[in-house]
């Protein structure tokens, strides 16, 4: 029991972009991803089409890393949120998902990501929820949206920026 604020409070985020955070992390995705590269410059994300890889990297001490990007509703958050996932254990599990023919395509069903430890030694067990529709509540915060995942190639908001 906390005197000073309410049980179950947490700080409030506005942020457009979901990151795994330690222990569980709840999402149902929504949309296609883009795919491709993912370099930095002065801490900025520059990114690539998966068919313009560059020879090397801006900053010589960071590799370039292949990239997914989707639309997600992130449960823990309770709103739409773009992902964008370089770990290639979390990219290999859902592919696996996607490829079966008894879980299919991830917009059936939900998926959970728990990471565990840190820096180097952190890990991520993927584990998908049993099928069900996308609740009402989900697709009224989604469908209004225009997201525009292409824009991050450009380095602009994907919120903002209206496809062609």
């Amino acid at each position: 029991m906390n005197d000073f604020l309410p049980d179950e409070y947490k700080v409030p985020t506005d942020s457009k972009y979901m990151r795994l955070q330690d222990g569980e992390n709840k999402f149902r995705i929504l949309s296609k991803p883009i795919i491709g590269w993912l370099d930095w410059d002065n801490k900025k994300p520059v990114r690539f089409h998966m068919n313009a890889k560059p020879e090397h990297s801006i900053d010589p001490a960071k590799a370039i890393k292949h990239f997914w990007a989707f639309v997600v509703w992130n449960y823990g958050a309770s709103k739409v949120q773009i992902i964008e996932i370089t770990q290639q254990t979390i990219q290999q599990a859902i592919q696996r998902l996607a490829e079966d023919k008894e879980w299919g395509a991830p917009f059936n069903y939900d998926i959970k990501v728990t990471r565990t430890g840190s820096g180097m030694n952190t890990e991520y067990a993927i584990n998908p929820m049993p099928p069900r529709p996308v609740a009402e509540e989900i697709m009224a915060a989604y469908v209004p949206l225009t997201i525009n995942l292409d824009a991050l190639y450009e380095g602009k908001d994907p919120f903002t920026t209206t496809p062609f």
